[in-house]
C-alpha cells in the first residue's frame, strides 16, 4: 500500500463536501488494545462508512473511510491519538474516489 502525507497530487483543491474515500495505516501498538473499535466508535460520532482490519505485520491496521474531506480529516486527527492502551507512531494515508460501497463502520476481524 503505497501511502504518503494525504497531500493532494495534483495541486487543486477538491470540494470539502463531495465525498472522498481515506485509505489509510496506522502504526504502532495498534493490535491486541482496542484500536479496531476505537476506530468504529469514532466513525460512528462523526457519520464516518468504512471498516478498519489489522494487518499480518502485526504492528499496523488499515482504515478505509467514506465521508466529507472535513469530516475525514478529524477522523485521521482521532485515528493519530488512538485508544489510552494504543501507541501510534504514524498515520499514513492517501485520497481516492469514494464508491459509497460502505454503510456503516465495521472492525473486521
Amino acid at each position: 500500500m503505497a501511502l504518503g502525507n494525504g497531500a493532494e497530487e495534483s495541486g487543486v483543491l477538491a470540494d470539502p463536501r463531495r465525498p472522498r474515500r481515506l485509505v489509510a495505516k496506522a502504526v504502532g501498538r495498534v493490535q491486541g488494545v482496542g484500536y479496531r473499535a476505537f476506530c468504529a466508535d469514532e466513525a460512528g460520532r462523526l457519520h464516518v462508512d468504512g471498516y478498519a482490519r489489522n494487518l499480518p505485520d502485526g504492528r499496523s491496521v488499515e482504515v478505509q473511510a467514506e465521508a466529507d474531506e472535513p469530516t475525514l480529516r478529524r477522523f485521521i486527527e482521532r485515528l493519530r491519538e488512538g485508544p489510552r492502551m494504543a501507541v501510534v507512531h504514524d498515520v499514513e494515508y492517501r485520497w481516492e474516489e469514494a464508491t459509497g460501497e460502505f454503510n456503516g463502520f465495521e472492525a473486521v476481524i
